[in-house]
């Protein structure tokens, strides 16, 4: 036997022996990492100081505050109400309660008495929790034990109340929301490719990107090397998946294309491979440099997101890039069961044939002015038009969850029976030896309680002699508005200029839930400032590199921009006279933005990618409706997979990700349906060979010759 014989059948063993490998190294080392996914709400922080700003006078006073009072508690506001008025058996079962309560093993100090209000229909006291992993727990247990007034109501409101709304409404995350999201995808890759056997395959390689995304992160944060709280962690679930399921979809379509040139499994698995790799790697990359573009802002909650989400998608890229090939060598043609692939190099399905996407491919080139010129005013008609009606300069704390909330419930009760900022402090922390000057100050701003200033005492509550710290001291003062109104803030503001002002040696600082709030604000608008810049700045540099040209580039990034400004301005009519949200958080944009650019721009880079690759065979014209014919299917699926992933998001009952589950979703869309199929298709034929410059590809001799025929191309979808 030749030296070449004896090489076939190790190289035939080879072929089934690296795939099985790894498939198996998948199974069994990324299976048994699925357990983290669920541990990650034990690392979570739902907190105010997980969304504090990382620099600000709120997040001094915060830190700081810890030394002045028990840091170990967090204060539980328990508001009973009746109307006309609560009577002398509703204020003995009241009394009854705090008694009751204060032999409670989980409260931590003692109850402050029962606090009436003027008008006699409602009683609130403070109830210190233990501030831990069980507060959620403590807080329903706490709510069962209340003894509600005869035809009222008793409610658990203030920071505990909030924390564990939160956490429950976050409690779907691991169970309903990669239920419903898995649900999705499957029936919509069952709708794609027509069997049984593939959809399993895609969504095993999403969920082992998952779980090993998911013990990585979950490790970092145990460590506190990254910070994740519920909303980070439902947009990594749905991102993962979206992600891991498009770059499949990308190959998977390639690889039945090569199936149908080549007899040998394997010779089209690698041309396949070799195809895609660089646009599912560059779309990769697009996304992880996008999110990390993240971590230059100053809100902890959105710098936090990014690790998480960049860790996400380069799971995805591995088990894309892994698991999955491997997954298709060893099942062949027959994962596409029962709709098999058969060799056929002479298939007559080309650009001038009649798939839906070739009559789209011919309509575009019979008139691309016309297309491309008509797009572009649609989209900036409905960004010129509508996004100055998004409302995006934040939301009251009522707002927050799209449910009736017992927090909530609590809130609006104390809102409207005491002085609106109770339970809620202004804490101003400053020198020791200005206590009285700074106190003065306090009072004398309008949108303060003048008999609610006091320094927080030597047993870490406000009254008796004030506790100093390193010189410096800790001062209470309640707000005349509710603690998370537009004018709250103002008298934040207002505070802080007097402050600074009239006793600058005091080196005052203002913080608390309301100073937060405005803290975040102004947070989110700086944020958005030097990351969306930032981001675009990404975003080309990819592009230029994969396409090896700086007009195309720019042309797509430019693009995307529109789609983004459409996509905002017609949320803008959803949000306010559709579904009516009070507004929106002013780093919802942002992240729209950051998620939209970087996801949309991938399916210009799965199309552009196919146009050069084609251009270089023919004119580019015939490249682009080649590409447009052979990618449109696959992309028009990986577009609706990823807006339906996103969507999924609206199963947990908060304002902040329901309006990111549309923003995305409808964006996606609209970049994959308007933007990539005409759009940019219709704008690369019109401008020609220049679209290459500088590249040597503007210049070259067959570029140069327009042709309304292509080489044949297998559709991809």
């Amino acid at each position: 036997m030749t030296e070449p014989q004896r090489r076939r059948p190790a190289r035939r063993w080879l072929r089934w022996a690296v795939p099985a490998a790894l498939v198996l190294v998948w199974l069994v080392g990324g299976g048994p990492l699925g357990s983290a996914i669920g541990k990650l709400s034990q690392v979570q922080t739902n907190d105010n100081a997980a969304f504090l700003p990382s620099s600000s006078e709120s997040t001094t006073v915060q830190r700081e505050a810890a030394r002045f009072v028990d840091s170990s508690t967090v204060p539980a506001i328990v508001v009973y109400h009746r109307s006309p008025k609560l009577t002398d058996r509703d204020l003995a079962n009241i009394r009854s309660d705090r008694k009751r309560l204060n032999d409670w093993h989980a409260v931590k100090g003692q109850i402050s008495p029962p606090m009436v209000s003027k008008d006699g229909q409602a009683v609130e006291m403070v109830v210190p929790l233990g501030n831990g992993s069980s507060l959620s727990g403590q807080v329903d247990t706490l709510r069962s034990r209340l003894t509600a007034p005869d035809g009222g109501s008793a409610h658990v409101a203030g920071p505990a109340g909030l924390t564990a709304d939160l956490g429950n409404a976050f409690a779907g995350i691991d169970g309903t929301l990669l239920l419903v999201t898995g649900a999705l995808v499957f029936l919509i890759l069952i709708v794609v490719y027509r069997s049984p056997l593939l959809p399993l395959v895609v969504l095993a390689t999403a969920v082992l990107a998952l779980a090993v995304a998911g013990a990585i992160i979950y490790q970092l944060a145990g460590h506190n090397v990254i910070d994740l709280n519920g909303q980070s962690q439902g947009i990594l679930f749905i991102l993962v998946i979206g992600a891991c399921t498009d770059y499949a979809l990308l190959l998977v379509a390639r690889y039945r294309e090569e199936l149908r040139r080549h007899p040998d499994r394997f010779g089209a698995l690698r041309t396949a491979y070799r195809a895609a790799v660089e646009p599912i790697a560059a779309s990769g990359g697009t996304v992880i440099l996008g999110v990390l573009c993240l971590l230059v802002t100053n809100l902890k909650s959105t710098q936090g997101l990014g690790p998480v989400a960049a860790i996400g998608i380069g799971a995805s890229l591995l088990a894309a890039l892994t698991f999955l090939p491997a997954a298709l060598a060893l099942l062949g043609r027959a994962a596409f069961w029962p709709a098999l692939p058969h060799y056929a190099p002479d298939h007559p399905d080309t650009v001038t044939g009649h798939t839906v996407w070739a009559r789209i491919g011919r309509w575009i080139g019979g008139r691309p002015r016309t297309v491309w010129i008509t797009v572009a005013l649609i989209l900036i008609a409905l960004g010129a038009a509508f996004l100055p009606q998004l409302k995006a300069s934040g939301t009251t704390q009522t707002a927050l969850f799209l449910r009736p909330q017992d927090s909530v419930a609590g809130q609006q009760i104390i809102t409207a029976h005491f002085p609106a900022g109770a339970g809620n402090p202004t804490q101003i922390l400053a020198a020791a030896t200005r206590t009285d000057e700074v106190s003065k100050v306090v009072r004398g701003t309008k949108g303060v309680v003048p008999d609610s200033v006091v320094p927080v005492g030597k047993r870490g509550v406000p009254g008796g002699p004030a506790k100093v710290v390193d010189g410096r001291v800790l001062i209470d003062a309640t707000l005349t508005n509710p603690p998370d109104s537009q004018a709250a803030i103002d008298t934040i503001q207002r505070l802080r200029d007097r402050l600074d002002e009239q006793q600058p040696s005091a080196h005052a600082v203002v913080g608390g839930y309301t100073a937060t709030q405005a803290d975040t604000l102004a947070t989110s608008r700086r944020d958005r400032t030097v990351v969306i810049p930032m981001v675009l700045a990404v975003i080309l540099l990819v592009l230029i590199l994969l396409l090896r040209a700086l007009v195309a580039p720019l042309m797509l990034v430019a693009s995307v921009v529109a789609s983004f400004a459409a996509t905002l301005g017609v949320s803008a009519l959803v949000f306010n006279h559709l579904l009516h949200f009070p507004g929106a958080d002013p780093s919802v944009p942002l992240f729209a933005f950051v998620f939209l650019v970087a996801l949309g721009v991938d399916y210009n880079i799965f199309l552009m990618s196919r146009v050069r690759e084609e251009s270089k065979r023919g004119t580019t014209r015939t490249g682009t409706l080649t590409a447009l014919t052979a990618t449109g299917g696959v992309i028009t699926s990986a577009g609706i997979v990823l807006a339906a992933t996103f969507a999924a998001l609206a199963v947990i009952p908060l304002l902040f990700l329901a309006q990111i589950a549309f923003l995305v979703a409808f964006g996606v869309l609209l970049d994959t349906l308007l933007v990539r199929t005409l759009l940019v298709p219709a704008l690369v034929i019109d401008v020609g060979r220049t679209v290459w410059w500088p590249s040597r590809l503007s210049r070259s001799s067959v570029a140069t010759t327009d042709q309304d025929t292509a080489r044949p191309a297998r559709p991809s979808g």
